[in-house]
């Protein structure tokens, strides 16, 4: 029985986050995700007792499967230098990869209430910590850290200035100074 509780809550999770990428929070009501989860709007509210609450869960859903993927990325580096700061640069050129408008989830989250970014702000400084704590220079993974929260940043407000070719190419300047070689200039 646990099972099925859980089961729907994860298709409550997803179907929120699906109508949110694909209209706005705005656009987000109980009614659409319990028929997009294919739950009854009781049951949604079994498990999310509002708006507020399903906002909430998103946001802690999001922050706990990217640490998820951060851990698995950082097998693949362990033992090498900057293994965190590749770890995370991994990452970021991952979801460039899958084309996906970026987890508008957050400032949905935002809206209803700005306490439910506190735990986003505790896993990015967890992950700073960690990035430094390993970091040949502490200060490459507080610059990467920042890189990666431009780009996002711009793309999220459609600010873009930077085409994907000066992404990448900042990508591998990163890496290189990560791996100890001088930038060259362009």
């Amino acid at each position: 029985m646990a099972r099925t509780a859980s089961g729907a809550r994860e298709k409550i999770l997803a179907a929120a986050a699906e109508i949110v990428r694909e209209a706005g929070a705005g656009n987000m009501s109980l009614d659409a995700v319990a028929a997009r989860a294919g739950v009854s709007k009781g049951g949604l509210l079994y498990h999310f007792s509002s708006k507020a609450k399903l906002f909430e869960a998103m946001v802690e859903e999001f922050v706990s499967e990217e640490y998820e993927r951060f851990q698995e990325r950082q097998k693949h580096h362990e033992g090498g230098a900057n293994g965190g700061v590749h770890a995370y640069l991994d990452l970021f050129v991952d979801d460039r990869k899958k084309c996906q408008p970026p987890p508008s989830g957050l400032l949905a989250a935002l809206a209803e209430n700005p306490d439910f970014l506190k735990p986003v702000q505790a896993y990015e400084r967890e992950i700073l910590d960690q990035m430094r704590a390993t970091a040949s220079d502490p200060a490459l993974a507080v610059i990467t850290l920042l890189v990666v929260h431009g780009v996002r940043a711009m793309e999220l407000l459609s600010i873009n200035v930077v085409n994907n070719q000066e992404i990448s190419e900042t990508v591998a300047a990163l890496r290189g100074m990560l791996d100890g070689q001088t930038p060259q200039p362009a």
